[in-house]
């Protein structure tokens, strides 16, 4: 039987590159990345199931009623939500599962998954994540502004997470989000029912 597969939930400020950080660790190390829900309209190139599982408001509302979400919430007029069967299926089948979502949803997932592992990815500075939205260039000062309020929030709930991980280098960011997955599955506590196992096989020889 697999060893069930652990929940990471990847959480950082806007600009600071977690979605990049979030590609290489799918592209890189075989991750599995939940696929949100969400009620808005997709978008030219977008595939259903592959960028959003795109769903009527009827449709994402009866889900929501029938416990279907891990977390969601509502923006803007649209809906965004986790579905809670994608993840549990590929947990139950070994494989670890990567949530991108905002600090209020990672909360949420604390409460029902209090083994769930939370990592904020930082810039190294206020002054370097400002720089890396200004840099994007595809965004107004007011944005932009706005996206530091934004982050002053978040900066509150950053002692929430297990784990901070400065993105100063991608590949460094990456392996060390990495690292941090693997070392807490070696945890004792996380390997009771291992030594059981070996110590009875170590008996029986």
């Amino acid at each position: 039987m697999a060893k069930k597969g652990s929940l990471i939930v990847i959480s950082g400020f806007s600009g600071v590159g977690k979605g990049t950080v979030v590609k290489k660790m799918v592209a890189e190390y075989g991750y599995s990345l939940s696929v949100s829900a969400t009620t808005r309209a997709p978008r030219e190139g977008e595939v259903d199931g592959r960028e959003y599982y795109f769903k009527s408001v009827d449709e994402f509302r009866n889900l929501i009623d029938y416990n279907g979400f891990i977390e969601w919430a509502q923006y803007v007029e649209n809906y965004y939500g986790t579905p809670r069967k994608f993840v549990e299926d590929e947990m139950a089948k070994g494989h670890d599962v990567i949530l991108e979502i905002e600090v209020q949803g990672a909360m949420n997932v604390r409460e029902q998954y209090p083994d769930a592992i939370l990592i904020f990815i930082t810039a190294p500075s206020a002054k370097g994540l400002r720089e890396r939205l200004a840099g994007r260039g595809t965004e107004s000062e007011e944005v932009i502004d706005k996206r530091m309020r934004r982050a002053v929030e978040e900066s509150e709930d950053m002692q929430q997470y297990d784990y901070i991980v400065v993105n100063d280098d991608l590949d460094t960011c990456v392996h060390s989000v990495h690292s941090i997955i693997v070392g807490r599955k070696c945890l004792r506590e996380n390997n009771l029912e291992f030594i059981e196992e070996i110590k009875n096989e170590l008996k029986a020889l």
